[in-house]
Order: C-alpha cells, then sequence, then structure tokens
C-alpha cells in the first residue's frame, strides 16, 4: 500500500489532489515532506457517493486516460493469480479490470 501512495504522491502535480480509496492496512508511511513543500491536498474515500456515471461518461469521451491507470485486464477465473500479485507486492501493480 506504501508505495502506490508514493507513487501517487510523486506523479501528481504540485498543489494537486491525491485520494485515498479504501485500505488495506491501517497505517502506512507518507512523504511528509513531499506532500507539505508540495502543498498536496489529501483526501479519504470510503464509499460512493453518485460519481459512477459522471465518471463512466468522461471515461467514454476519453477524458480520462485509463490506460496509464491499469496494470492489466484478465477473466475473473485470473482474478486470483492478481490478487496474489497484488498480495506479494509485485513492482509495478496497480489496477487490473476482470471480466467476466
Amino acid at each position: 500500500m506504501t508505495s502506490s501512495i508514493d507513487t501517487s504522491i510523486q506523479v501528481v502535480r504540485k498543489g494537486g489532489t491525491v485520494t485515498l480509496i479504501g485500505n488495506l492496512s491501517k497505517t502506512v508511511e507518507m512523504p511528509l515532506q513531499q506532500i507539505i513543500t508540495r502543498e498536496l491536498k489529501l483526501l479519504g474515500s470510503c464509499a460512493i457517493s453518485g460519481e459512477y456515471p459522471l465518471v463512466l461518461d468522461l471515461i467514454a469521451r476519453k477524458k480520462i486516460a485509463i490506460g496509464k491507470l491499469l496494470t492489466g485486464t484478465g477473466s475473473l477465473g485470473d482474478g486470483q493469480a492478481w490478487f496474489e500479485r497484488l498480495y506479494a507486492k509485485e513492482s509495478g501493480q496497480l489496477k487490473v479490470v476482470l471480466h467476466p
């Protein structure tokens, strides 16, 4: 979890916002100096609040480049293997979409 937070903080623009969704760990280390000196905002989210229709529309209109966010895609049958890679902290794991 810490590596994905570090990556998010490194790639967001100065003054940008990083939103942390859900949690896999009760605590994480964060590069506090980068957050402060780059004037970043951190938001936490644990549930949806009706934003899916807007986001799906933005993706459909190619306003959000999701390709950069995806590690890969696979079938539901591949799900266990992807989760094993995630929990093993394999480098480069960010987001996987599983299709039925």
